[in-house]
């Protein structure tokens, strides 16, 4: 829009732009389709906009042909868009972009994040959107310039701190213009500039503990002129010996470590852990025929090289607000790496029952035992990966503790937040659970009786 455009609609809306709202409306409409153009909007994206305003950057967005979710927390500005665009691809969500939950984006395939940030809230609504898992596949953010600097630096620079690390061990930030206020009405005192930010492939840095981590960042930021040896010695009882293991200065501060050396770091703390492959190669399972019963007994490698019937286990573990915890697996599995899962799962081992090996694989990989309820047999086929499957459903109230040898991360998901993100992305869960997930939801809808998906005698289903 036009400078005169926006003034006569302010004027009709009775609106006095609120400083406290980042209302500062973009009237450079060459510079709109810029700012666009870098998002790369294809006709097979879902973009979700904060603070569209009176929706200079939403008519290009639906230029591209693109459905767009615009999120104004204003209710006349709301009104105003509502009006305006009347596609079939385009929504208006009359809400605070900080009480949307981002999670639900899973429903979609591409879901890319644009919008001009207001300061205040800035930090807090991209630490909300961009936390893990998250669904955006590409961020373009209008910021004020200060902002902008903050999420770009690299260490030894005075805009470099705990907030740059945080955004930047999951995505790449890179700053693209600056944005002269003059651009905008009414001007703002600051300069902005344009971001965007592309998550890191999960490969591409070391694995380590994202918790402690982030503890160890906010520690070390806490007093930013003090030395590192004093802020953290909490977590580090030996500076010394830690400052040579990572070749650093022992007198170093906290902007002048790099991510990759906050990473190396927290594993010199708690080193991650890497499964002996030899071993996992070489542990017993049963081979059975196509009515589960037992034929022989052969190595991990021979029954998943080839393809032989073998037993498992999937346990579906729910908190007290409903919600599934499921786990990212490890990036050392033989099979499907850094692929979503159930709770906890894992191989029926010699001599051992589904039952048994269920409160075995719940502990091992999260540190609990509680009841469980049997949901459904799932019969050997290529979607199991040739597993006869017994799914156990249980639920918490304390903590879990994953397994960092087996499990990457992990997240508690609403069950319609899994359905939409199993629906629209199966490629990012292991085929395993998709079946098991589709048995839980069936038996669920049924009225919570046992469902057996193929008939078996009491024996063979101990």
């Amino acid at each position: 829009m036009k400078l005169s455009d926006i003034r006569t609609a302010l004027r009709e809306l009775r609106l006095s732009p609120a400083k406290t709202l980042g209302q500062n409306f973009l009237h450079d409409q060459n510079l709109a389709r810029w700012i666009v153009d870098q998002a790369q909007i294809t006709a097979d994206d879902y973009v979700v906009e904060i603070g569209p305003g009176l929706g200079a950057l939403t008519c290009f967005v639906l230029e591209k042909g693109a459905r767009v979710l615009a999120i104004e927390k204003d209710t006349r500005l709301a009104n105003f868009l509502r009006a305006r665009f009347t596609h079939r691809r385009f929504e208006v969500l009359n809400i605070d972009a900080l009480k949307f939950d981002p999670r639900s984006l899973f429903a979609h395939r591409r879901v890319k994040l644009v919008g001009n940030l207001p300061y205040n809230i800035s930090s807090a609504l991209l630490l909300k959107f961009l936390e893990q898992p998250s669904a955006i596949s590409l961020g373009l953010f209008t910021l004020q310039k200060e902002m902008a600097m903050r999420l770009s630096a690299s260490p030894s620079t005075h805009d470099y701190g705990a907030l740059t690390l945080r955004v930047q061990l999951h995505q790449r930030v890179k700053y693209l213009r600056t944005i002269h206020a003059t651009v905008f009405f009414p001007r703002p005192e600051v300069d902005s500039a344009v971001v965007r930010l592309l998550p890191r492939d999960a490969l591409e840095l070391p694995q380590h503990d994202d918790q402690l981590l982030l503890k160890l960042i906010r520690a070390g930021f806490s007093q930013r002129r003090k030395q590192s040896r004093k802020l953290l010695r909490e977590y580090v009882s030996d500076w010394d010996t830690a400052s040579r293991h990572l070749n650093i200065d022992p007198n170093v501060r906290a902007e002048e470590l790099s991510l990759l050396q906050w990473i190396a770091l927290a594993n010199f703390i708690a080193p991650p852990p890497s499964p002996d492959a030899r071993l996992a190669q070489n542990e017993q399972f049963p081979v059975v025929d196509k009515n589960d019963r037992i034929l022989r007994h052969a190595s991990r490698s021979e029954v998943h090289g080839n393809n032989l019937r073998h037993r498992a286990v999937h346990i579906l573990i729910f908190n007290q607000a409903g919600e599934v915890y499921l786990q990212q697996r490890s990036r050392w599995k033989d099979r499907h790496p850094l692929k979503w899962d159930s709770s906890a799962a894992g191989h029926v081992a010699d001599g051992e029952r589904y039952d048994d090996t269920a409160q075995r694989e719940l502990n091992e990989e999260l540190g609990v035992r509680v009841a469980l309820q049997k949901i459904a047999k799932l019969p050997a086929s290529q979607h199991t990966d040739q597993e006869f499957i017994w799914v156990y459903r249980g639920s918490i109230s304390s903590d879990l503790v994953p397994n960092k040898s087996e499990i990457e991360r992990g997240a508690f998901l609403s069950p319609s937040v899994i359905d939409g993100w199993t629906s629209s992305r199966p490629e990012d869960f292991a085929p395993g659970f998709l079946e098991c997930w589709k048995a839980d939801r069936q038996q669920r809808r049924s009225g919570g009786g046992l469902s057996v998906a193929h008939k078996f005698s009491p024996r063979q289903t101990a």
